[in-house]
C-alpha cells in the first residue's frame, strides 16, 4: 500500500471526524437535543464513538504515549459517560449554554482518550505506542460496554422519567417523553454494542491471523 494512499486515507478519516463533531455540536441536529433525549444521546454517541476515533486515525503518532495508560483512558471514557448522565449534571447542561459546551467538549476529549490505546497502534503498529499487549484491547472494549449497557437498560426500563426537562419539552415525531427516553436507551444499547464489539472482533481476528502467519513461517523455515 503506497504512502500517498495511506496519507489520503488518514486525511479523509480526520475530515470525516471533524464533520462528525460539527454534526453533533453545531449543526441543526445539535439544536434539537433540548427537545429530544434520543437526539441528545445521538450527539453524545457521535462525539465519542465516531468523531473521536476518526480524528485519532488521522492524527500523527503521539510520542508521549507512555503517559496515556489504557486504564486511565478507560476510566476517563467511562466516568464521562456516567457522570454527565447523572440527572443533576444532565439538567445543568440543558439549562446552561456554557455547561452544554463543556459537556460536548468533555465527551469528545474523553472519546479521544478512550480510543487512543485502540486506534494509535493500528496507525503505526511497529511503534511502541502502548505498553499493553494487543489482546488486552479486546477486554478493554468489552468491559467498556458494561457500564453503558447498564445505563442504557436503566433508561429503557426504569418506567420513570429520569430527566424532568423533557417532560415539558416539545417532543419530536409525536413521541411521549417516556417513549423518547426508552428510544434513547435502546439507541445507546445497540450503538455502543456495535461500536465497541466490532473493533474487538477485528482485533481478535488480526491476532489470530498473525499467530497463524507466524506458525506457517516457522514451519517453512523448519523445512
Amino acid at each position: 500500500m503506497s504512502p500517498n494512499f495511506i496519507n489520503t486515507r488518514r486525511l479523509t478519516a480526520f475530515i470525516i471526524g471533524l464533520f462528525s463533531v460539527w454534526i453533533a455540536a453545531a449543526s441543526p441536529l445539535a439544536t434539537l437535543d433540548h427537545r429530544s433525549l434520543t437526539v441528545h444521546m445521538l450527539n453524545h454517541l457521535l462525539l465519542m464513538t465516531v468523531a473521536a476515533p476518526l480524528i485519532l486515525a488521522g492524527m500523527p503518532i503521539l510520542r508521549n504515549a507512555r503517559l496515556m495508560h489504557p486504564v486511565l483512558c478507560w476510566l476517563a471514557g467511562t466516568a464521562t459517560v456516567i457522570g454527565w448522565h447523572v440527572p443533576a449534571a444532565f439538567e445543568l447542561a440543558l439549562q446552561s449554554h456554557w455547561a452544554h459546551g463543556v459537556e460536548a467538549a468533555s465527551f469528545l476529549l474523553a472519546g479521544l482518550l478512550f480510543w487512543w490505546p485502540v486506534v494509535q497502534p493500528v496507525i503505526q503498529p511497529l511503534s511502541s505506542v502502548t505498553t499493553s499487549p494487543r489482546w488486552s484491547m479486546v477486554l478493554y472494549l468489552f468491559l467498556a460496554t458494561l457500564p453503558c449497557d447498564i445505563l442504557a437498560a436503566f433508561l429503557a426500563f426504569c418506567n420513570r422519567l429520569v430527566y424532568p426537562h423533557y417532560r415539558y419539552a416539545t417532543q419530536l415525531f409525536s413521541l411521549s417523553p417516556m417513549q423518547d427516553q426508552q428510544y434513547a436507551g435502546a439507541l445507546m444499547w445497540v450503538w455502543v454494542t456495535f461500536a465497541y464489539l466490532i473493533p474487538a472482533v477485528i482485533i481478535t481476528m488480526q491476532i489470530l491471523s498473525a499467530r497463524e502467519h507466524a506458525h506457517l513461517s516457522a514451519q517453512a523455515e523448519a523445512l
